[in-house]
């Protein structure tokens, strides 16, 4: 092993291993430190249109040509069949009251299903992280990146030149290695985070959340509970998606593996996890289990495949993401919590920027001051995420004004992903609308009328929506239409002949990709 390097990585997930991927292609030396052995479990399995449209171009722009498939469910089943993913069609909300059976109804009022994709072949995914973060590992080795598992990094220093020391042990033995660069992709109150000593700080007017989580197998799907059954016509199948139960002080993630697996878990407020008594795992799961009893049908054959996990404190955010000569990916400068999936695109777009630093042979100083603009754009980005979030939590108890607010994800997430599709990111610079201070979720939730909120939501997101959003006889369910594309595309800057090659350009693209 050549002791020096251009770059290490701490932590050897998908996000680590793929920053690791980019620096070799660029020409760096790159290492890969993984405390653990893969394959092993990660929390964090729920894709979207905006994260595997980030992955595929960060695939196609530093030739990682293993990772394209990942791009959509269709490509991945095959070529990739041996990594497991599950089907992603949408996103799916059902709310609960605590002690009722869940009733639905014909105007959907208790539901809300947003597709993301119009079918399997183009739809996402959820990743089955034991085996994907594998495959992302497998691929850095065979890229020339230095992998090494089991290593427990015990001392990280630098010197007055600016290379960082990391000593490390692995089965008994001490190794050191230097490098200019260092990034933690080791989660939230990482490494760096331990090491350098950085302070944690919280989230404004956020709620203290605590988790409870695990595998399963036996979860039944809704199509086989008379609790949910519609009338039909549903946009996609509600378990073909993330699934939510949502509801006063919390929610639940349902999603569904194609290896029979269901990953699933609460994320509860503190006041309820402590009426749950999280402590005791498994009495807490069999007590919220009886207080949603549609929930406690749709998991009443089921069977952990590993020991429930408890989480104490959800949210994290550290005071900075880098600094001299290091970064933190914004999966370990900070957590919030997993309700719309934002966490991979947060990500990803981290590493797209680190990757642009990368490519830039800048000086010492140069680099730095790009690495304080990173931290500086991770966590603004960040704190948006969590004012929005935030407000999810307090209007859970009232589904219609948690509908409402959800919008601004769903306005921002397909805005975004149809200008980067265009090659104009420039139209939409900041993740979910941060840019837009009109859609800072915690300034419009304050209105107290929930008619208001919702004309003030709908014109906040007017200018980015081009999904059909907020349309009152879609009745909650809203399908993907390119119909909806071609009357907005203005919005994009389009006229009506270059939105018409655009529109045919997509439908192309999901002829070819079905074809193949």
């Amino acid at each position: 092993m050549t002791p020096d390097f251009d770059l290490i990585v701490l932590g050897g997930g998908f996000g680590g291993s793929l920053t690791a991927m980019i620096a070799q292609r660029l020409g760096l030396r790159a290492m890969v430190l993984e405390r653990a052995k893969h394959p092993r479990f990660a929390i964090g399995e729920s894709t979207s249109p905006l994260t595997n449209l980030i992955l595929e171009q960060l695939a196609r722009r530093y030739d990682l040509s293993s990772l394209v498939p990942m791009r959509a469910y269709g490509p991945w089943k095959r070529e990739l069949p041996e990594v497991t993913c599950g089907l992603k069609r949408g996103f799916t909300y059902y709310h609960h009251s605590a002690g009722r059976v869940f009733d639905p109804d014909p105007h959907h009022e208790r539901q809300l299903l947003v597709a993301a994709s119009p079918a399997d072949e183009v739809a996402d995914t959820h990743w089955y992280r034991p085996e994907v973060d594998q495959h992302f590992a497998r691929e850095a080795a065979r890229l020339g990146v230095e992998f090494i598992e089991e290593a427990t990094v015990t001392r990280l220093s630098q010197s007055d030149e600016a290379r960082w020391q990391v000593e490390f042990d692995r089965h008994g033995t001490s190794f050191t290695v230097t490098a200019q660069l260092v990034v933690d992709a080791t989660g939230p109150r990482g490494a760096l985070s331990r090491f350098l000593k950085i302070p944690e700080v919280g989230f404004d007017d956020y709620p203290r959340t605590q988790a409870l989580f695990s595998h399963f197998t036996g979860v039944k799907h809704t199509a086989e509970m008379g609790s949910f059954s519609t009338e039909g016509g549903e946009p996609y199948p509600p378990d073909d998606a993330a699934l939510h139960h949502v509801f006063a002080g919390g929610w639940m993630w349902v999603l569904r593996f194609e290896n029979g697996i269901t990953s699933a878990g609460f994320a509860l407020e503190g006041w309820l996890a402590d009426e749950m008594k999280l402590d005791d795992t498994a009495g807490a799961w069999s007590r919220l289990m009886k207080r949603f009893p549609t929930v406690g049908e749709q998991f009443a054959e089921a069977e952990p495949t590993l020991p429930l996990i408890r989480s104490r404190t959800m949210p994290y955010r550290a005071t900075t993401a880098a600094g001299q000569g290091w970064a933190m990916l914004p999966s370990a400068a900070s957590f919030v919590d997993p309700l719309f999936s934002t966490g991979f695109p947060l990500t990803l777009l981290g590493i797209e920027r680190l990757g642009q630093i990368l490519e830039t042979t800048l000086p010492g100083d140069a680099r730095n001051a790009a690495l304080f603009q990173y931290s500086r754009r991770t966590l603004f980005e960040v704190d948006h995420t969590a004012g929005f979030v935030g407000a999810c939590y307090r209007e859970f108890k009232q589904f219609d004004r948690f509908r409402a607010l959800s919008m601004i994800y769903f306005a921002a997430a397909s805005y975004s992903e149809m200008a980067r599709r265009l090659g104009r990111a420039d139209l939409s610079p900041g993740f979910l609308g941060c840019d837009r201070p009109e859609m800072h979720a915690a300034s419009l939730a304050k209105e107290t009328s929930t008619a208001r909120l919702c004309e003030r939501i709908t014109i906040a997101i007017e200018p980015i929506n081009v999904a059909g959003l907020c349309r009152a006889e879609r009745l909650n369910w809203y399908p993907v239409e390119m119909a909806d594309l071609k009357g907005s595309a203005h919005k994009l800057g389009l006229n009506a002949e270059a939105a018409e090659l655009f529109i045919e350009q997509l439908k192309a693209e999901m002829l070819v990709t079905t074809s193949a």
